[in-house]
């Protein structure tokens, strides 16, 4: 566990009783078993994700924004970006559950910031909630991680996500 745990289980307790929240996920959360051992380090059992729905947010595109010591290299988040998609999954997370998310995605250490994307979900358009590089945070410095996109593929295809995106990633670090 570590420090921030204690930090989100207050979050958690404030939390009683608040709606549940439309989660949109592209990323290494993606991947179950990298999750579950995120999950198993922090202190975090007995969450799981619900089942997700196949999703594509659209106007926004990943960019290779945030440097991170742990992955060795950039990785990426979410940018405005006209025209563009990005695919995932949709979560509906209980709304005292959303804490434990908020620790994963990077909020709680302020590394990355809740910002809201339009998804394409089973043929209607919904309101979600995704991350993204907290903006001073943002760097173009240094090369991508290949770790980080072998991850972020690996969870996009454990995911179901389309063979097509799978393909876009991949040439995304190049």
């Amino acid at each position: 566990m570590d420090n921030h745990h204690d930090m989100v289980m207050r979050e958690r307790e404030r939390a009683a009783g608040a709606p549940p929240v439309h989660y949109f996920a592209y990323s290494t959360v993606l991947d179950r078993d990298a999750f579950h051992e995120w999950r198993a380090q922090h202190g975090y059992e007995s969450f799981d994700l619900p089942a997700g729905r196949l999703a594509e947010a659209v106007d926004v595109g990943l960019v290779y924004d945030f440097p991170s010591r742990w992955w060795g290299g950039r990785v990426a988040g979410l940018a405005d970006q006209p025209g563009a998609r990005t695919f995932g999954l949709l979560f509906e997370i209980a709304g005292t559950d959303w804490p434990i998310v908020r620790h994963k995605e990077g909020a709680i250490t302020n590394m990355a910031i809740e910002r809201p994307v339009r998804v394409r979900v089973d043929g209607q358009e919904l309101d979600a909630v995704a991350f993204a590089t907290r903006p001073e945070r943002a760097s173009g410095d240094g090369p991508v991680s290949p770790r980080f996109v072998e991850a972020l593929v690996r969870g996009a295809k454990s995911a179901g996500l389309p063979a097509a995106w799978l393909d876009e990633l991949a040439r995304s670090a190049r």
